[in-house]
């Protein structure tokens, strides 16, 4: 029974990380990333680099693709 648990959360749209481990890790991952998003874009004025508002924008959108439902 657990494989078509497995499926089922595949088949809504949740992420394979969800699926293929336990929630609490994907979402500490998640966590991480969101984090480092957040560090980039915070430090981006004081480096005066216009690049690290990018990257931090960017794992800000993988973050939240990556969240699962």
């Amino acid at each position: 029974t657990q494989t078509l648990v497995k499926e089922e959360k595949v088949k809504h749209g949740s992420h394979p990380c969800v699926a293929g481990c336990c929630r609490k890790k994907c979402l500490l991952l998640n966590d991480v990333v969101l984090i480092t998003a957040t560090l980039l874009t915070g430090f981006s004025r004081r480096a005066r680099s216009f690049e690290m508002i990018l990257a931090g924008r960017f794992l800000e959108g993988i973050g939240a693709g990556r969240t699962p439902h």
